[in-house]
């Protein structure tokens, strides 16, 4: 059965940011951190504010989290914006865990199967996670889950054998992760997709190209680990088409993507994915630009400390009329 074309825009309304921002309280002295929890009872109307999730490293890709409100400026369209809400809280995270269970993966399983468990044991019991797996068909084995005995029963479960349907995997994590979208800023969370595959897609029902509009469209970060198979025939023909497209996913939302020279740099790429999400920001501002149009803005954060890098998600579409 084909997937549906259309998918619909998430936009994010937490005025109550914006009200926190704009009170009598906040208009004369710095942005600096405001805590999600005490904010949450007064969640309400419909302004508009783009939240990012960032990630700030120093010129040796060191995670730092020592940074304020002050330190970071944000661009969309070249336009500077007024950060309005800041925090270095570490929100609860959902997580989608994608592993490849296609044949070519079969003396590759149980290296991976440890690797992901490991990184199910790191989760906070406020996180959760759904397990994920494909090959010609994509499984949902694990629902949205807080156990880590089921996430781990369900990683365990995964066998080798039939094709890889990446993007339709990818498709439905997303998806999937959007029912899990906040209601009100007490269930704010960040959202993740973790896929490991080692091929090129050869039998999904969704098309690159939607796949990619969903992810841009989703606030979710995709990260991605792509382990290349050798080439026998020395040709050396550069990256494929797999590695181009978990490139341009995890760019286009603020993820990572990791091409591993062995299955045993798994484990420490999960610990330092794993890393890297317990480090974020969360900074937000209502755009200057308050036409409801629909367009993709573009997104620019900078940091003022010297040597530090800041990456997010590369932009958002703005409401429509």
């Amino acid at each position: 059965m084909a997937l549906p074309r259309r998918v619909v825009a998430a936009t994010f309304a937490w005025s109550v940011l914006a009200a926190a921002a704009s009170s009598p309280a906040s208009a004369g002295g710095p942005r600096t951190q405001t805590s999600p929890s005490a904010q949450g009872a007064t969640f309400r109307s419909g302004v508009d504010l783009v939240a990012l999730n960032v990630t700030v490293t120093d010129a040796s890709n060191r995670y730092l989290t020592d940074l304020g409100a002050d330190d970071f400026l944000l661009f969309e369209n070249g336009v500077k914006q007024e950060i309005g809400y800041f925090s270095r809280t570490s929100l609860s995270l959902s997580v989608s865990l994608l592993l490849d269970s296609s044949a070519s993966m079969d003396d590759k399983m149980r290296t991976t199967q440890e690797a992901a468990s490991a990184f199910v044991r790191s989760l906070r019991p406020q996180d959760q996670a759904q397990v994920i797996d494909f090959d010609s068909r994509v499984n949902v084995l694990a629902p949205f889950t807080s156990s880590k005995p089921d996430l781990e029963k369900a990683i365990a479960s995964t066998v080798a054998g039939g094709s890889t349907s990446l993007y339709t995997a990818i498709y439905i994590a997303l998806r999937e992760l959007k029912k899990t979208e906040a209601r009100g800023l007490e269930e704010l969370r960040r959202r993740a997709v973790i896929v490991l595959s080692d091929g090129e897609d050869t039998s999904s029902l969704v098309a690159y190209d939607e796949v990619l509009e969903l992810a841009k469209r989703s606030e979710t970060a995709v990260y991605a680990i792509g382990i290349r198979s050798k080439d026998p025939t020395g040709s050396g023909k550069g990256y494929g088409q797999a590695d181009f497209a978990l490139r341009q996913l995890t760019t286009q939302t603020g993820g990572r993507v990791f091409f591993p020279s062995s299955v045993d740099e798994l484990r420490s790429i999960y610990a330092l994915i794993s890393q890297e999400l317990s480090s974020q920001y969360l900074v937000g501002y209502t755009s200057t630009n308050q036409k409801r149009d629909g367009t993709w803005r573009r997104i620019s954060v900078r940091t003022s400390r010297p040597g530090a890098t800041a990456r997010t998600r590369m932009g958002y579409y703005a409401p429509g009329a």
